[in-house]
């Protein structure tokens, strides 16, 4: 019997994904999550092993080549602030975009040979490390609505692998490269390029949400809500205490980046070893970086959390204080856990105390312009202390009177509240 056309087998070949649902893979946004995070620290930490190089070749002061460290870190506090208006203006996935690709750009500036050029590749990679600083919490709390803690360990996490890599593979490059300083802090433009790269596929899937996003009722308001800024935030208690915590647990950190191997040796300890005891430190940084932002997504209060790092803090610059020889690997381990936890948890609470990805990108503008211009402080001001007083001694008591003010400050950010709320 003849089979008639509407008896014919049908083809069963599923249909394609569409092209955002392909776009929108979770191995795709992560993928981009961690590349980014990489480049947010690599670059200064690249610097640093060959700031006595850029010394020389330029022929700079102690206080000129101290600069080159400062620098950017000034200018992440500048360009915090900014940042919320442009995500708002331009999305979010656009402006990590442009962010990675201008802190490329930054990386190669900085080695032209051109002093000029080496301050001001400084200021781009400090405003476009901010832009990206800024960005990341709320794109974290937007993707990652209920796991948004474990995300954060995860992206802080990266930021620091990122910069103990830099740091131990610069002199490396450098001779690998054969091409000097400039051939070594240049290659790390590549890391950006990559992490561009990586990134457009988030950029597209936002263009083709908005494509549909205009011809869909209520989605434009539901949008505008998502990214409405919290009023009054500047004069908000628990803002000032999360942007206090933040600041002050990052001067604690740049100061002992800064000094640590030279109050280490200033004591008799061997120079190279006191370089190994600070590479330990931040070592062990990776860990309090993931695991402590783990911990805080898993409770309702971060009180006492916020108050351990705190303690933590304070025992290992005690122990630098008393025996800075003897305890020093000691005091390197609790330090590291202390710095690297205070770094997770600080973001942690942008995208805790907030309700939406615009309020944790208006947070983290608050947070880190605070917390950056006080940080830029603490290298500059142990310096100045030790040459006033001739010794370590004032500088790390008065390290331990701030970190009465972190655990305070922690206190406080750590209740179970949310900006917009009674506090």
């Amino acid at each position: 019997m003849a089979v008639t056309r509407a008896q014919q087998p049908v083809a069963t070949t599923p249909a394609p994904l569409p092209v955002r649902a392909r776009l929108a893979h979770p191995f795709l946004l992560l993928t981009g999550i961690v590349l980014v995070a990489l480049n947010m620290r690599a670059c200064l930490a690249a610097v640093s092993p060959m700031v006595g190089e850029i010394q020389r070749t330029f022929g700079l002061s102690a206080t000129a080549s101290g600069l080159i460290t400062t620098v950017p870190v000034l200018f992440q506090g500048v360009g915090a602030p900014l940042t919320p208006r442009l995500t708002r203006r331009f999305g979010t996935e656009r402006v990590v975009l442009g962010a990675v690709l201008v802190l490329g750009a930054g990386v190669l500036l900085r080695v032209l040979p051109s002093v000029a050029a080496l301050y001001a590749g400084c200021v781009v990679i400090g405003v476009a490390i901010a832009v990206l600083n800024v960005s990341m919490p709320g794109l974290v709390k937007r993707e990652f609505p209920d796991r948004a803690a474990t995300m954060t360990g995860v992206y802080s996490t990266t930021m620091l692998v990122g910069a103990t890599l830099a740091a131990g593979t610069s002199v490396p490059l450098e001779h690998a490269l054969g091409g000097g300083w400039r051939a070594s802090l240049g290659a790390w433009s590549l890391l950006a390029l990559v992490a561009a790269v990586a990134w457009l596929p988030q950029v597209l899937r936002s263009r083709q949400e908005r494509q549909e996003q205009q011809g869909r009722p209520g989605t434009t308001a539901a949008a505008a809500a998502a990214g409405k800024p919290i009023v009054g935030i500047w004069k908000s208690p628990l803002a000032w205490q999360i942007s206090l915590f933040m600041g002050i647990s990052s001067l604690l950190v740049y100061t002992l980046v800064a000094w640590m191997p030279t109050i280490l040796a200033d004591h008799g300890m061997d120079r190279g070893q006191a370089g190994l005891v600070f590479a330990f430190s931040n070592l062990v940084q990776v860990a309090g970086a993931f695991l402590v932002p783990l911990m805080a997504g898993r409770m309702t209060s971060q009180r006492a959390l916020a108050v351990t790092m705190a303690v933590l803090n304070g025992l290992g610059i005690a122990l630098l204080l008393v025996a800075p020889v003897s305890a020093a690997w000691v005091s390197a381990t609790i330090l590291g856990v202390a710095q690297g936890g205070s770094l997770g948890l600080g973001l942690a609470f942008i995208v805790l105390r907030t309700r939406t990805a615009g309020g944790a990108a208006q947070l983290g503008g608050m947070s880190q312009a605070i917390g950056y211009l006080v940080a830029a402080v603490g290298p500059v001001g142990a310096g100045a202390l030790h040459q006033l007083t001739g010794g370590w001694d004032a500088t790390l008591l008065l390290m331990l009177v701030l970190v009465l003010v972190v655990g305070a400050a922690g206190w406080g950010a750590g209740r179970n509240r949310t900006l917009g709320t009674a506090s």
